[in-house]
């Protein structure tokens, strides 16, 4: 694999189930080129990346372009970076899609594959929140939810490089809803941003356009804090078996749904307190990187070509 120098420039793609987004940043962070489309379903959805990254290519002064060195993209669904492979992905629609030199070719230059959650996960325990710490759990809060863990210093992959399925651990198995995994009772079917915008419709019979609605209201609607009262606990339980496994000094609350800041934070962290009693229950802060924490990691990702 080729170094990347100080000086060289990186391209990062981090790919949504809505948009694509991507930069060209240096060693120090800063942008030279970024951009945004939406994410087409399919195979299709490459093309765009190649498209965006191409364009971004294109717009840096010849004497940059040349600097830029390596790309890392980063993909939700099922990855497997070691074959350069695209295996699934329910949201957006592919299947089995062999990504590296379609990108390597039309970019030209070597280019890195990882899982979204895993590279953003990464970024804020190493470079973000939870910098300096050994045993850190980042959980990333969105239209699902899952993350990374990292324990005694090292990030956990598991036999098939995807750790970090917190939103599928069950916590309401006998009256539950039912996950699009096909299980019963998921942590995501109550705590996703997804699941509060719905169970608070489902109560109050008003469509609203997402949780960030219900968070807004929150010290005025009672509806309002019994469906977030209800998803804390749902994610509490479903933490509780990975901190009693684990013991993490720190759990790093990441993506959309954690912009509802200290109110989310400190429900949970009320939670540990109250109910661990084996564990000792871990500090909970918000993450540095926020909707950017993909971007950023992958562009430490292609900068160091690795996870670690």
């Amino acid at each position: 694999m080729t170094t990347v120098g100080p000086e060289d420039l990186v391209l990062a793609v981090d790919v949504g189930g809505t948009t694509i987004k991507a930069e060209i940043t240096d060693a120090a962070g800063t942008v030279h080129s970024a951009g945004t489309v939406a994410t087409p379903h399919g195979e299709a959805a490459f093309d765009a990346m190649a498209d965006l990254g191409a364009k971004l290519l294109a717009e840096l002064p010849a004497p940059h372009r040349d600097r830029v060195a390596r790309a890392a993209v980063v993909l939700p669904g099922i990855v497997d970076p070691i074959r350069g492979l695209a295996v699934f992905s329910s949201n957006i629609g592919w299947r089995d899609v062999k990504v590296g030199n379609r990108f390597r070719d039309r970019w030209q230059m070597p280019v890195l594959l990882e899982h979204d959650v895993a590279v953003a996960g990464w970024a804020e325990w190493r470079y973000g929140a939870g910098r300096g710490h050994d045993d850190v759990c980042v959980v990333i809060l969105g239209t699902g939810i899952s993350g990374t863990l990292s324990v005694n210093g090292r990030l956990v992959r598991g036999a098939v490089g995807q750790a970090g399925e917190y939103g599928h651990i069950p916590v309401r198995h006998r009256d539950g809803l039912r996950c699009p995994c096909g299980s019963i009772g998921c942590v995501e079917t109550v705590a996703s941003g997804a699941a509060i915008a719905r169970a608070y419709t489902a109560r109050t019979g008003r469509e609203i356009p997402g949780a960030e609605t219900v968070f807004a209201v929150l010290d005025t609607d009672p509806d309002a804090r019994f469906v977030v009262d209800d998803a804390v606990d749902a994610l509490a339980e479903g933490l509780f078996g990975v901190i009693h496994a684990s013991c993490p000094s720190l759990i790093v609350l990441g993506g959309g749904l954690a912009g509802a800041g200290a109110v989310l934070t400190g429900a949970l962290q009320s939670r540990f307190d109250t109910l661990l009693r084996v564990a000792t229950a871990p500090r909970v802060v918000l993450g540095e990187f926020g909707a950017r924490a993909g971007l950023v990691g992958a562009a430490h990702y292609a900068r160091v070509g690795a996870l670690e």
